[in-house]
């Protein structure tokens, strides 16, 4: 009889150690209050790519930018783009029922709650476990404005259900979930402010990759101010007037629907944590380098522990817990995590910015490509830049910072080849096929090589 493992948390950290630790040979429970595969899944990542796919495909038509066709009389189809949205959703659903089946994972519904290290209660029942992993992902944090629970002022999970598209829309956060909401719904016809309490947008991006986010925006009529913060929201006859500080003053702006779109914070209350001595710090469950908690027994993977807040960083880290568990640890690279927003065209990031690399003092140099010249990339005339940061004397990987058509497909190049401690000439020595948007990787590393 295997060991018997209970997993809290049904997102992409919890489902990824559960299908681990069963085909490793436990017995694995696996808890989920809602639908299999958590927020990503149900009210995140993969809602947003669907309806910013129909965005963008409304944006070309409406907007004659498919070269050779002449569209007119484009129609935004809402309840059809909603039944797409949900048909996606269900799909991969069914997919994960269906794969917990075939790994022997019991699936149980309910909330759980921990009883110490070696117990879990679950809709009045207490299961015993030789581990558990707690996979309780994140909620969308809020601010405490002056109206900011009037009806009208949402979250991303409401915006991606709304009964039809707003005809103006303000939101409240210029990071990864902000540009992306802003893209789609600009896209879809709705006047789009968007304001940023730093002084750029993608703050913890390169400063290449933010400039080229905001004048893109820009020209596709996104109205942005940074380095401002909301003050308050209230209803008029108009819609939503809210306020928001700015440098040169206080400055207002109405909308429909305001979004709010500042991050996520960890899930972690209400669930017996504290009681049963895991130690939590800045609200997140502190974990040691294989996901261990405080308490012997107990594991924390994904965004509860307020790390890197991605779900492919989640997936890493529930195989390494489980791989723990069962003791078969692995050398899995859980430091090199691209990053990708999935504005148009695309953005994506992996390793140091240049001021991180600048800041820790590194010898370092950088190549740069252009889009423009890659033949691929121009037949969809969005430009871009692949940027490569490497060590000045043996040329190894730092960081890659691409903008533009397959960046989220392109990084993992980058991120292999810095998993293997990999150089610029690597890459420039590599053949690339052609016509590829990967060639201008392998310029920009060209370029730094000289």
């Amino acid at each position: 009889m295997g060991k018997k493992v209970i997993v809290i948390g049904g997102g992409p950290g919890g489902y990824s150690a559960a299908l681990r630790a069963a085909g490793l040979g436990a017995d694995v429970t696996l808890i989920e209050q809602a639908s299999p595969g958590g927020v990503c899944l149900n009210e995140g990542c993969v809602p947003t790519k669907a309806l910013l796919h129909v965005a963008a495909n409304y944006h070309r038509a409406r907007s004659g930018s498919v070269p050779g066709l002449r569209l007119t009389g484009a129609e935004l189809d809402w309840e059809a783009a909603m039944r797409y949205k949900e048909g996606i959703i269900a799909h991969h659903t069914a997919g994960l029922r269906m794969m917990f089946k075939h790994a022997g994972v019991t699936l149980r519904e309910g909330r759980a709650e921990l009883r110490g290290a070696g117990s879990v209660n679950v809709g009045g029942e207490t299961i015993a476990a030789d581990a558990i992993i707690v996979a309780t992902g994140s909620v969308s944090a809020a601010l405490g404005f002056p109206g900011a629970e009037l009806p009208g002022v949402i979250d991303s999970a409401a915006a991606l259900s709304l009964d039809s598209v707003p005809s103006s829309v303000l939101i409240v956060g210029g990071g990864v979930i902000g540009v992306e909401f802003a893209t789609m719904l600009r896209y879809l016809g709705a006047e789009t402010t968007i304001i940023e309490a730093k002084p750029r947008l993608l703050p913890l991006m390169d400063e290449d990759i933010s400039d080229f986010c905001r004048a893109n925006m820009a020209d596709n009529g996104i109205d942005i101010h940074t380095s401002c913060a909301i003050v308050s929201a209230e209803t008029g006859a108009e819609g939503l007037t809210a306020r928001f500080s700015a440098e040169n003053g206080e400055q207002s702006v109405t909308a429909e629907k305001i979004i709010i779109a500042v991050g996520r914070t960890p899930n972690t209350q209400g669930m017996g944590l504290l009681e049963s001595g895991v130690r939590i710090s800045r609200g997140a469950i502190d974990v040691d380098e294989n996901y261990m908690t405080s308490v012997p027994g107990i594991y924390a993977v994904g965004d509860c522990i307020g790390r890197t807040m991605l779900a492919h960083a989640a997936m890493s880290q529930g195989e390494t817990a489980a791989e723990q568990i069962m003791g078969c640890p692995s050398a899995r690279n859980n430091v090199i995590t691209p990053a990708c927003v999935f504005a148009d065209p695309e953005l994506a990031s992996v390793g140091l910015t240049e001021e991180q690399a600048k800041d820790s003092g590194a010898d370092y140099r950088v190549g740069l490509s252009d889009m423009n010249a890659n033949s691929k990339a121009t037949l969809e005339g969005k430009g871009g830049f692949v940027k490569i940061i490497a060590d000045s004397r043996f040329g190894e990987l730092l960081g890659v910072h691409i903008a533009g058509r397959g960046a989220s497909e392109l990084i993992a190049e980058a991120a292999l080849c810095m998993s293997l401690e990999g150089t610029a000439e690597d890459i420039a020595g590599v053949t690339h096929a052609h016509p590829t948007v990967s060639e201008a990787m392998k310029e920009a590393a060209k370029d730094l090589l000289r």
